[in-house]
């Protein structure tokens, strides 16, 4: 800004000189600025106040460009074609082009992508248009995430959780160290204990008899998922196809690989079993029997989102009341 002051201030005194005298300042400037033009190989750096001095030099003298060094004469005209085109959008009122998309709506539209990979540009632009949004389908297109279709092995295991329940067998000692093998069948989709047995001797034909009690009639899953115990004999496998359950047993030596019954039994130890002496089978029976109900219909579970195998429904009005599950060891909590 001291600059332009100062450049406005030689004008204006530039008025009361003499002819010759201007010829001969302007001379010299010329050879000042021809040996700075030798002397530095940089582009020079230009502020507004210096592109709207040239610009508006240009606008009232155009010959101007003839005297011009520093910079190519098609960079002060691009200058006022620019300059001439914000004056006119700053004063039209109409915007032209498309409306800007919020950043709010971006996100909707990535985050709908990425959730449903097989939705296209025009299923998408459809649920937008039910939203309420006004936007075209190739505005859709643009934001869309552009990562490989595939659903993730999440989505896919939940959707076949429904059809897949576990099985499996765990030792206990009573207390006059005899052993009582238990079998514990689960329901991969809500986590549902669905059967449990007790027995000294597990044979392929009392396991065969487990699995019929446990699923009758059309209630049988696709797939069981085992280990390869000895336990599970040919009639077992027989007992499978007749019920129309396609037998999956584990690799050898793998309980990873049936993680979910595995976890069962786990927490059927800590939080049962590990903490009393058992007498004998109908005893085993009976501390069985109340645990999975307890596990069933009131025991959360992280992977159902805090919510029980049998939904709990959230209870709002009322006193609370407790009430204890095998002596005390656990309690259950409701309003009434």
């Amino acid at each position: 800004m001291i600059e332009l002051l100062q450049l406005i201030l030689h004008i204006v005194a530039s008025l009361f000189k003499s002819r010759a005298k201007l010829e001969a300042e302007i001379l010299v400037l010329r050879q000042q600025l021809n040996v700075l033009c030798r002397q530095v190989s940089k582009r020079p750096q230009l502020n507004n106040a210096d592109r709207f001095l040239l610009v508006w030099l240009y606008r009232w003298f155009p010959s101007i460009l003839d005297a011009i060094a520093i910079l190519r004469p098609e960079t002060i005209i691009r200058w006022h074609r620019g300059g001439f085109r914000t004056y006119w959008r700053s004063r039209s009122g109409n915007r032209v082009g498309r409306p800007r998309i919020s950043a709010e709506l971006r996100k909707l539209i990535g985050e709908m992508s990425r959730a449903n990979h097989l939705w296209g540009a025009p299923r998408i632009h459809g649920e937008l248009l039910k939203l309420g949004f006004t936007l075209a389908q190739s505005t859709v297109a643009r934001y869309m995430y552009r990562g490989p279709p595939s659903q993730g092995w999440r989505t896919f295991l939940t959707n076949h959780a429904d059809d897949i329940a576990a099985i499996d067998l765990f030792v206990l000692p009573t207390i006059t160290f005899r052993l009582l093998y238990c079998l514990v069948i689960l329901h991969h989709g809500r986590r549902l204990w669905v059967s449990f047995g007790v027995t000294k001797n597990p044979t392929a034909e009392w396991i065969s008899r487990q699995i019929t009690e446990a699923f009758p009639w059309d209630s049988a899953p696709h797939y069981l998922i085992r280990d390869r115990d000895t336990a599970y004999g040919p009639l077992f496998v027989q007992r499978l196809r007749a019920m129309g359950i396609r037998d999956k047993p584990i690799a050898p030596r793998s309980p990873w690989q049936n993680p979910y019954v595995e976890r069962l039994i786990g927490t059927i130890r800590r939080e049962c079993l590990d903490r009393m002496i058992v007498f004998g089978q109908a005893h085993l029976c009976r501390i069985l029997g109340k645990f999975a109900a307890y596990y069933n219909e009131s025991r959360i579970h992280r992977s159902l989102d805090k919510d029980a195998p049998f939904h709990r429904a959230i209870e709002r009005v009322g006193a609370i009341t407790s009430q204890p599950v095998l002596d005390g060891l656990h309690h259950q909590y409701r309003r009434i």
